[in-house]
């Protein structure tokens, strides 16, 4: 993937990025911060993205939920990519801030998940959003190890659907 590429993801996905940010931490600047370590941690991971394993888009988000993860984990926004790449963290106007707020209410990535069956909703969020392992999810839910990776396949191909990725 070329910096282009990075470019064009981060020109087509970053408001909905915000705004799945912005509803998870309920804070603009916190949603911005980490809107800006989502895209620079993809710009330098570039050459690791694999599209046999999934759209553009679903790789942006898993990098998204990591960086909502790491933030909560330490509750604070790690800033070690942005400081790599020297990006200054944004001040963010008042026109900034109500921004966020309005894309926070945009449909979300949450939304598209709420569409799917409940069962691949469940092993969705427990293993891209969670970062569980499939052997723990399965212990879980009571079922095999097999069917929690069908699962959460079936779910991933069917948001891939919904957000015009390809496979």
């Amino acid at each position: 993937m070329s910096p282009d590429d990075i470019e064009e993801l981060y020109r087509g996905h970053a408001r909905r990025i915000a705004g799945y940010l912005m509803r998870a931490t309920g804070d603009a600047e916190v949603a911005a911060d980490l809107t800006a370590e989502t895209f620079a941690a993809a710009l330098l991971a570039r050459d690791r993205y694999r599209p046999e394993l999934g759209a553009p888009t679903t790789w942006v988000y898993a990098i998204a939920a990591n960086k909502l993860k790491d933030w909560r984990r330490r509750g604070y926004a790690e800033d070690r990519a942005r400081r790599r790449l020297r990006i200054e963290r944004p001040a963010l106007s008042d026109e900034d801030v109500a921004e966020f707020s309005r894309l926070a209410s945009d449909v979300s990535a949450d939304a598209l998940l709420d569409e799917l069956p409940a069962d691949q909703r469940t092993a969705l969020r427990a293993r891209v959003l969670d970062d569980r392992a499939y052997g723990e999810i399965a212990v879980a839910e009571g079922v095999s190890e097999a069917a929690i990776r069908q699962r959460v396949s079936r779910g991933l191909a069917s948001l891939r659907q919904r957000i015009g990725g390809r496979r």
